[in-house]
């Protein structure tokens, strides 16, 4: 129940997040520092643009958010389908269609993750650096 209700805290504050005209940059309504790695290297980090793709994401724009990060255009909509999905394990007191709860969430946090550094590769080897 808690991983559903964290998993939908973090779409409603991309809601919430006026996404940053530059594609990357939102999380610093947060209080956040800008990323570390961009400052030091003029590069996009693995997840630059993440936020900024899932509040585009949470406003039904698509392409404004694949700009931004497109691991994000695939991100955001799944947490909202793991989420629901947690939820309802959590009303039925086991997981639905499955044994576990481990092994589906192992399997798609390894996926997400393959999916930044996949997507990260392709842009550094398109050259994109910050604007």
């Amino acid at each position: 129940m808690l991983a559903s209700l964290g998993l939908v805290t973090v779409l409603a504050t991309a809601r919430w997040l006026e996404p940053d005209p530059r594609g990357f940059g939102t999380h610093q309504q947060l209080g956040l520092p800008p990323c570390g790695f961009a400052q030091r290297t003029g590069m996009v980090c693995p997840t630059c643009g993440m936020t900024t793709s899932f509040a585009w994401m949470t406003r039904g724009d698509f392409a404004r958010a694949w700009r931004a990060n497109p691991a994000g255009c695939l991100i955001a909509p799944l947490f909202g389908l793991v989420a629901v999905w947690l939820m309802a394990g959590a009303m039925s007191g086991r997981p639905v269609g499955t044994w576990t709860f481990d092994v589906p969430l192992t399997l798609i946090f390894v996926a997400g993750s393959g999916l930044c550094l996949l997507v990260w590769m392709i842009r550094l080897g398109l050259g994109r650096v910050l604007r």
